[in-house]
């Protein structure tokens, strides 16, 4: 992908990126000619305006571009779609912005899902930033763009089998080894809640096992929730409940496509990827309300709600992630309403149980403006989720804290000296911004993988 960056070219239009508070200081270095067109358009450089500066041969001769409000590294997202045909140089870096990051804005800026409308790309292009990381930039867009495009794909042609497809794919690119767990093998290998949740589709559930890596590195395993349609099963969702829920796989994709990441980028890792499979659906064969089920770890949860399924799948991968002993694990799931209530649709909700990990990946987050927030796995709450009849109930019977009690559920089948985050992602854009157009959204993926290429790069 070339996510219309370029080599040098010869002709390329210089581009200004200046913010409004820089801009009085930053004119008066202008030719006077470029002042007096920018004074005449009335140009203030508000965040978002571009002003097109001819040149003295009546062509274009500049581009100046406001930006404020948000990181600087989206100062140039959106410009490929926006700006006329053309090649086009960043004149100087912004104050305080990152060539690397400049790049990868601009980069993000270009996506555009196009399976099912044909979708004309910006005719822009970029000179590559001098000092940019290139190849850091390609590969954190293309997992970028790998993510939105699977959770942007209908359930009617991303279903279980689809999902791992799609894994195997990225694993056989990267020389790494797989092995997908199908069906009524999933109880013979002891994956039982998976196959709980996953039973009454048409389309079988599966686990998905990805290695790579030498096996002397350190263990880093990644988590996602991959539930490719959530009807909510018996306890049926509304239908405004269930319109968007081709995204409930989201929390896979953000995890295969980080993976992604890091073995294109070759980090000092043995990496794993666990990826249950499913759809909730509604047959004869659904789980129940108050049925019991056998997890792989052994622990009885007793059916609370079956519109809870997300934690189920992920308890079985969390444990057997938790039998190598990993020095990370890190899981991703669209899981809770709850956390978008908190937090909102842009923010997040970060649980760890290991203080130097969240810290990492709150400064990370904030450094690559994809952000995270960290709740409390507070144990008092633990009590929510006790059973009568089992060792744990899959929900709290009370309305609150409907994210830490997942949290503190999942909490369950990793062990505690075993560091571990969950995030609990919306992954989607509910209003387009640069560089983030409304849809699909991987959310977490850069702050994860800079944690991890900070650790172990």
């Amino acid at each position: 992908m070339a996510f219309s960056l370029i080599e040098a070219a010869g002709g390329a239009v210089p581009l200004v990126a200046v913010s409004k508070e820089e801009f009085a200081a930053w004119r008066e270095t202008a030719p006077a000619r470029e002042r007096d067109w920018l004074a005449a358009i009335g140009f203030a450089a508000e965040p978002g305006k571009v002003a097109l500066v001819p040149g003295k041969e009546g062509g274009l001769g500049r581009v100046v571009v406001g930006y404020g409000g948000e990181p600087v590294m989206w100062a140039l997202a959106g410009l490929s779609e926006t700006l006329p045909e053309g090649d086009y140089r960043l004149a100087a870096l912004p104050p305080g912005a990152d060539a690397s990051r400049l790049a990868l804005g601009w980069a993000l800026g270009t996506y555009g899902f196009s399976r099912y409308r044909e979708r004309r790309p910006g005719a822009a292009r970029l000179v590559w930033p001098e000092g940019a990381d290139r190849g850091l930039v390609e590969r954190l867009a293309a997992a970028v763009f790998l993510a939105r495009d699977l959770i942007s794909t209908p359930a009617n042609d991303l279903g279980p089998e689809e999902l791992a497809a799609a894994a195997v794919a990225v694993a056989e690119a990267a020389g790494a080894t797989s092995r997908v767990i199908v069906g009524d093998e999933l109880l013979r290998q002891n994956y039982p809640t998976i196959h709980t949740v996953g039973r009454a589709s048409a389309r079988a559930p599966r686990l998905v096992d990805i290695v790579w890596g030498d096996e002397a590195a350190p263990k880093v395993t990644l988590v996602g929730k991959g539930v490719c349609f959530d009807s909510g099963g018996l306890d049926l969702k509304p239908a405004s409940g269930m319109l968007n829920m081709k995204k409930d796989m989201a929390g896979a994709a953000i995890a295969l496509a980080l993976g992604q990441a890091v073995m294109a980028a070759g980090l000092g890792v043995r990496l794993r990827v666990l990826l249950p499979c499913v759809e909730n659906a509604v047959s004869g064969s659904a789980m129940r309300p108050r049925d019991i089920v056998r997890t792989r770890k052994g622990l009885t949860v007793e059916i609370g709600n079956t519109d809870a399924e997300g934690r189920l799948i992920l308890c079985d991968a969390l444990a057997e992630a938790a039998r190598e002993r990993p020095a990370t694990i890190v899981d991703f799931a669209t899981l809770t309403g709850a956390a978008r209530v908190a937090l909102g649709p842009e923010l997040p909700a970060l649980f760890c149980n290991d203080d130097a990990l969240a810290a990492s990946l709150i400064e990370c987050g904030a450094a690559e403006d994809d952000p995270v927030w960290r709740m409390p796995l507070y144990k008092p709450y633990r009590r929510n989720l006790d059973s009568k009849i089992a060792d744990l109930n899959n929900v709290s019977e009370g309305p609150h804290a409907g994210a830490i009690t997942a949290a503190l559920y999942l909490e369950e089948f990793v062990e505690p000296t075993i560091p571990w985050a969950h995030l609990d992602v919306m992954a989607w854009n509910g209003r387009s911004r640069p560089g983030r157009p409304e849809g699909a959204e991987a959310q977490t993926l850069r702050a994860v993988y800079a944690h991890l290429a900070g650790r172990f790069g």
